[in-house]
């Protein structure tokens, strides 16, 4: 049984309350970013004469972003101070909005993506480093939980927000939509935050954040390229795939080689953190890729309207509100493991309905359908994060915490372009008429169940390596606080 928390009764000042309703403002927009631009993606194919393939670099170059400078973070933190960091990543965040806003190619615009992705992924895991020295060890826990509702309210209202601006405006303000917003978070902060001690930096890996990032970027540009039309066994595929492996490869040797390397690959020795990042790899390939594939439908498939298809992206999110608060307690209860594997098992069935869409499926069964996705993501992500978590040492946490955020985020990108490869290949010959292109996405679906129900053996592992006391959560380092999952 949870135990009670003697820290109950220590009040909460205002300033923590003030600082954290500050640091919300950065936090929102940029998870608001993960899932804002999906419902904009077929408009974004017209205008700039795309195709879906190549359109989705505008998610995954973000993705990849947020994924590279995750682990830099903590670094960058220690080094400059959590509020400096913190004002830096506003700016950058801010300014990419407003360049993707002013794009007029689709290069230029996954250019300034990943801009405004390398401003975002620092946002939030310094925001909450922020709210966790100001809150102190004994009032963290309260503070998180009330700041991780908006937090997790974002993703929700995504689509919606797309939505509303795609019905009214240009595509554009998608991301113009961020620049006020960021002008006030960043004067709010210059006068409001405080300067803070995160410790001693150390030495940043160089060569670790050269080689890791460029490697899996190059492996998803190769696998993008099979939208495009060229063979599996061509140059255009192959070489970007062998390249970024070897690239991931010479990571590997060099991580083993120096003492504090950008991802420690050492850990992967622990049992349980292993299952838990292969886990955490594949829910986000198939839930994340299939996240864009819904709003496409209801576009191209049953021609609704962009704010229609905005708010029935919506009850996945409810899904997933509801499910993680619930999924917490039954995980001190019965382990990670457990409802980690109950969760993926929920994710293969609701999946099965949408691998026999149609041009006239139901749209009120979709959105129940979608609800209960967004049940397992409640129940996937966080549990298998909290088992990995638990079986680390605490002078571990600094770099487990970043890692298998890292790995969910790549497991998303993956996803991303293999799904819209898929879909941009069945649709090419299946596209004159609603019921041949639903015929597409429901060959898209199917993949994604592929890569649901493989998600399910790490699943397993997890729960045959977990140990005994692994049900009940370890407390992460302050320093090392992750972004919540994007629904």
């Amino acid at each position: 049984m949870p135990q009670t928390d003697p820290s109950a009764s220590v009040r909460i000042e205002r300033h923590v309350w003030v600082i954290s309703g500050v640091v919300i403002l950065g936090m929102i927009m940029s998870i608001l970013d993960t899932t804002i631009v999906n419902v904009a993606l077929d408009t974004l194919s017209r205008d700039l004469a795309s195709p879906i393939s190549q359109v989705q670099w505008v998610v995954t170059g973000y993705l990849l972003a947020l994924a590279a400078v995750i682990p830099v973070t903590g670094w960058a933190a220690r080094r400059f101070g959590a509020k400096q960091v913190y004002m830096v990543s506003l700016v950058l965040f801010t300014a990419g909005s407003a360049a993707c806003g002013l794009s007029n190619t689709l290069t230029s615009l996954v250019v300034f993506r990943v801009l405004q992705g390398v401003g975002g992924g620092m946002i939030m895991p310094v925001a909450q480093l922020i709210m966790a020295q100001v809150a102190g060890p004994q009032r963290m826990g309260r503070v998180m939980g009330i700041v991780s509702m908006p937090a997790m309210l974002a993703p929700i209202l995504g689509p919606v927000v797309g939505g509303l601006i795609l019905q009214n405006l240009h595509w554009s303000w998608i991301f113009f939509v961020n620049v006020p917003v960021g002008v006030v978070a960043f004067v709010l902060g210059w006068r409001l935050l405080p300067r803070t001690d995160s410790g001693a930096a150390g030495r940043l890996d160089v060569t670790g954040l050269a080689l890791m990032p460029v490697g899996s970027a190059a492996v998803i540009f190769g696998l993008s390229e099979l939208g495009t039309g060229a063979p599996l066994g061509s140059a255009e595929v192959l070489l970007p795939i062998l390249a970024g492996a070897v690239l991931i490869v010479l990571f590997c040797f060099h991580a083993l080689r120096v003492e504090r390397p950008l991802l420690d690959i050492r850990l992967y020795a622990n049992r349980v953190f292993t299952a838990a990042s292969l886990a955490n790899f594949g829910l986000g390939a198939a839930l994340f890729g299939a996240m864009i594939l819904v709003p496409l439908y209801y576009q191209q498939v049953r021609g609704l309207s962009i704010i229609d298809t905005g708010l029935l992206c919506g009850p996945q999110g409810i899904g997933a509100l509801v499910a993680m608060p619930i999924a917490g307690r039954l995980t001190e209860r019965f382990g990670g493991g457990r409802i980690a594997l109950c969760g993926v098992s929920v994710l293969c069935l609701s999946t099965v309905p949408f691998a026999f869409i149609g041009a006239h499926t139901s749209i009120v069964l979709l959105s129940l359908v979608l609800v209960v996705r967004g049940i397992s993501i409640g129940m996937s992500f966080m549990p298998a994060m909290t088992v990995a978590f638990a079986s680390m040492r605490p002078d571990q946490l600094s770099d487990a915490t970043p890692q298998i955020n890292v790995v969910m985020r790549l497991g998303s990108a993956v996803g991303v372009a293999i799904l819209a490869v898929v879909l941009q290949r069945a649709a090419a010959g299946n596209a004159h008429t609603p019921a041949g292109l639903a015929s597409a996405y429901a060959t898209a679906y199917w993949w994604a169940l592929g890569i649901a129900v493989l998600s399910i053996i790490p699943c397993l592992m997890l729960l045959r390596a977990e140990r005994p006391q692994a049900g009940v959560a370890s407390q992460p380092d302050p320093e090392t606080l992750v972004e919540p999952v994007g629904v």
